[in-house]
C-alpha cells in the first residue's frame, strides 16, 4: 500500500500537468502580449520532453535504481515549476515546462515498472489498474482544475502547487523505492537512443502543430517527415548493431507486438474524445470553457473507483478477452457519442465519456499488465518504455488527425454522415466520433491476435501457490 501511495498521486500530479495550463494560455498570452503560435510552446515543449523522455527512462532503468530515477524525476519537475512560477516571460516559462516535462517524463514509466517488479504477482493487476487510473484521472481532470484554479489564483499559482506536491512527494518515495542497482553489461546505444528520441519528439511536435495549422503547414509535415527518417535510420541501426538501444527481441513476441499498435491507436480515440468532447459542449451547447471541462470529472473519479477492479479482471481473464471487451465498450460509446450528442443536455455527452473512459482502463490496464508477464524481467524497463512511447504518441496523433477531419466538415457544411444524429450544428463533431468508432473497429480486429504464448500470463493460475515477484536482475543484458 505504501508503494501506491506515493506512485498513484506522483502519477496523477505529473499527467495532470499535461493539460492544466490549456485553459489559462489567454490569460498568459494577454500577460506576456504572445500570440497563439507562440503560446502552443508552453503545451508543446513539455509534450515533447514527456514523448522523447518515456521510451529513454524506460531503457535506462534496466541500468539505474528505481530510487534514484524516481527522485532525480521529482526533483526536475520541482526546479521546473518553480522556473514556471517566477517566469518574467514566456521564454523563461517555456525553459520551465521543458525542465518539468523532462521530470515528468519518467513518473508514468517507472511507476509501471516498479508495480510489476515489486508487487507479487496477484496484486499486479489491481496495482497496475491503480496507476493506470492515476494517468486517466490526471487526463481528465487536467483542464478543469487547472481552468478553476488558474481563475482564481492566478495562472502561477498552479505552478506553486505542483512545485509544493513535487517535494512533498520525495521523501516518501526515497523510502519506498529500491536502490539496488542493475547491473547491465555492455554499452547504452546512446544514439541508437537519440534517433528514437529525436523521431518521437519531432512526431509528436508535427502532429501537435497540424492541430493549429493543418497538416499542409511546412513545420508540420517537414517535422514529420524529418521524424519519419530519424526513425527509418533509427530501425537500420537496430538490426545492424549488436546491442541496439530496443532490442528486436522484444517485437519478437506477438502479444507485445500487438499491443504496442492497440495502445497506440486506443489512445489516439481516448484522446480524441477527452478533447473533442469538450469542444462539442463550448460550441454546440454553448458552455464555457471551464464549464465544458467539468463534464470529464465523473468519467475520472468513476474509472478510478474501477481501477482495482479492472486490474483484478485483466489478471482473471487474461489478456485476449478483456482487451477485446474494453475495445467493445470504447466502441459502442463512440457510436453513442457519434448518434445522441447533438441536443440541449450535457449528460448524453457525459456519459458517452464515462464509458470511454472505462473501456480504455480495460484496455490498457490489461495490455500493461500482459508486457509485463511476456516480457524477460531483463527487459520489462525497455519494453514498458516503448509501450508508454507509444501510447503517448497516439495522444499527440489521435487530436490531430481527428482535428484535420472536424475542420474539413465544419467547411463543407454538409449533415453528419451518422442517420441517428439528429443536430444540426455538431455535425462535424458526431463524424469525428464515428471516425473513432471506425478506428476502434480496425483495432478489435487487430486485437482479435492477441494470444499470450506458453508459459506466460499475469498471474498464478487457479490451484497454484502464487510465486515471488520478479527481481531486478544484477546481471542484465543490455
Amino acid at each position: 500500500m505504501g508503494l501506491l501511495a506515493v506512485l498513484t498521486p506522483a502519477i496523477l500530479a505529473t499527467v495532470t500537468a499535461s493539460d492544466m495550463v490549456n485553459l489559462m494560455l489567454p490569460a498568459i498570452g494577454a500577460e506576456f502580449g504572445a500570440s497563439e503560435a507562440e503560446l502552443a510552446w508552453v503545451v508543446t515543449g513539455f509534450l515533447l520532453m514527456f514523448s522523447v523522455g518515456i521510451p529513454l527512462y524506460g531503457r535506462v532503468s534496466d541500468r539505474v535504481s528505481l530510487r534514484r530515477l524516481f527522485a532525480f524525476a521529482l526533483l526536475a519537475y520541482a526546479a521546473g515549476s518553480l522556473v514556471c512560477a517566477i517566469s518574467p516571460n514566456l521564454a523563461v516559462l517555456v525553459t520551465g515546462r521543458i525542465v518539468t516535462g523532462v521530470g515528468a517524463a519518467a513518473i508514468p514509466v517507472l511507476s509501471v515498472i516498479a508495480v510489476t517488479t515489486l508487487l507479487p504477482p496477484e496484486r499486479r493487476g489491481a496495482g497496475i489498474g491503480v496507476v493506470s487510473a492515476g494517468a486517466g484521472v490526471g487526463t481528465a481532470a487536467g483542464p478543469a482544475l487547472g481552468g478553476g484554479i488558474g481563475e482564481a489564483l492566478g495562472w502561477h499559482a498552479l505552478f506553486w502547487i505542483t512545485l509544493v506536491v513535487s517535494l512533498v512527494l520525495l521523501f516518501p518515495a526515497l523510502r519506498v523505492l529500491p536502490d539496488e542497482t542493475p547491473q547491465g553489461s555492455g554499452r547504452l546505444d546512446l544514439p541508437g537512443g537519440a534517433l528514437l528520441g529525436l523521431g518521437a519528439g519531432l512526431a509528436l511536435f508535427g502532429m501537435t502543430r497540424a492541430q493549429v495549422a493543418g497538416f499542409t503547414d511546412p513545420m508540420s509535415w517537414s517535422s514529420l517527415v524529418v521524424a519519419i527518417a530519424a526513425l527509418v535510420l533509427f530501425g537500420v541501426r537496430t538490426v545492424r548493431i549488436d546491442q541496439p538501444f530496443v532490442p528486436p527481441s522484444l517485437f519478437a513476441n506477438p502479444v507485445y507486438r500487438t499491443g504496442v499498435l492497440v495502445a497506440f491507436l486506443v489512445m489516439a480515440v481516448n484522446l480524441g474524445g477527452l478533447v473533442f468532447v469538450p469542444l462539442l459542449l463550448v460550441e454546440v451547447n454553448g458552455l464555457a470553457p471551464g464549464r465544458g471541462a467539468l463534464v470529464m470529472i465523473p468519467a475520472g473519479v468513476v474509472t478510478a473507483l474501477l481501477s482495482p477492479w479492472i486490474g483484478r479482471l485483466a489478471g482473471r481473464f487474461g489478456t485476449r478477452v478483456p482487451v477485446l471487451y474494453g475495445l467493445g465498450v470504447m466502441g459502442l460509446f463512440s457510436l453513442f457519442l457519434s448518434s445522441f450528442t447533438g441536443g440541449s443536455s450535457v449528460i448524453f455527452a457525459g456519459a458517452g465519456i464515462l464509458g470511454l473512459s472505462i473501456g480504455f482502463m480495460l484496455v490498457m490496464t490489461t495490455i500493461i499488465g500482459a508486457a509485463a508477464s511476456e516480457l524477460p524481467p531483463e527487459r520489462i524497463g525497455a519494453g514498458l518504455g516503448i509501450l508508454q512511447g507509444a501510447q503517448f504518441l497516439g495522444a499527440g496523433a489521435g487530436p490531430a488527425v481527428f482535428g484535420v477531419l472536424v475542420s474539413a466538415r465544419k467547411q463543407s457544411g454538409s449533415d453528419a454522415v451518422n442517420p441517428l444524429y439528429s443536430g444540426h450544428s455538431g455535425s462535424a463533431y458526431s463524424d469525428v466520433f464515428l471516425a473513432m468508432a471506425v478506428v476502434v473497429a480496425l483495432t478489435l480486429v487487430v486485437a482479435s491476435r492477441m494470444r499470450p504464448t506458453a508459459g506466460s500470463g499475469a498471474g498464478p493460475k487457479a490451484g497454484e501457490a502464487p510465486v515471488p515477484a520478479p527481481a531486478r536482475e544484477t546481471n542484465n543484458a543490455p
